[in-house]
């Protein structure tokens, strides 16, 4: 994976709450084999009118969210199924991180297994920077190994995140490269047991 140690990006304001895993990634996408190539999709039903022209309406269609890195998004973000996909197409598009007061359980940690950093804010926190980037480009600054958002404007506050996923992010490790960083002790064992 791509390490997170600082990451600054234009943000895209989606303030609807319960976005669930099959408006992330709509069912009929789900027959693809690889990681790549859902981006395309992503809000796909939201994004795109019936004749496939991009909806006026939707957030992500906004002058203010193009190329948008950073997505602020409501509570309950990622609820559903548990469809590792979501994280793919979000990932695709162009989202390396994801501020919301609350995310669902297997969905925030799916995040962190695919390389997205999912942070935890309080819903005031998070309205205040839905407010500041809802009608205008607003970037923001997460700094991974202090914990920290800040923009230019003197906005700063810190998350919490569990060490191991912070470790994950900060040195763009899977749960394969963290296994393999204990190979010589698999081999070992094995040899042991005479496998």
């Amino acid at each position: 994976m791509e390490p997170i140690v600082t990451h600054t990006g234009n943000t895209a304001v989606l303030p609807r709450v319960n976005v669930d895993t099959d408006q992330i990634i709509p069912k009929q996408f789900l027959k693809r084999v690889e990681r790549t190539g859902f981006g395309q999709f992503l809000f796909f039903d939201w994004r795109f009118l019936e004749d496939g022209s991009d909806n006026p309406d939707f957030e992500l269609n906004q002058p203010q969210a193009e190329g948008a890195t950073v997505l602020i998004a409501d509570h309950n973000f990622g609820s559903g199924s548990s469809r590792e996909h979501a994280p793919w197409a979000l990932q695709d598009y162009g989202f390396r991180v994801i501020i919301a007061p609350s995310f669902a359980d297997i969905f925030y940690s799916n995040c962190f297994k695919n390389g997205i950093l999912p942070i935890r804010l309080d819903e005031e926190k998070v309205y205040r920077l839905m407010e500041k980037g809802k009608n205008q480009k607003y970037d923001v600054m997460v700094d991974l190994p202090n914990q920290k958002i800040t923009d230019e404007q003197g906005f700063e506050e810190t998350f919490e995140i569990d060490d191991y996923y912070k470790q994950m992010l900060i040195n763009g490790w899977d749960e394969i490269s963290i296994t393999l960083q204990y190979e010589d002790k698999i081999d070992q064992f094995e040899k042991s047991m005479n496998v």
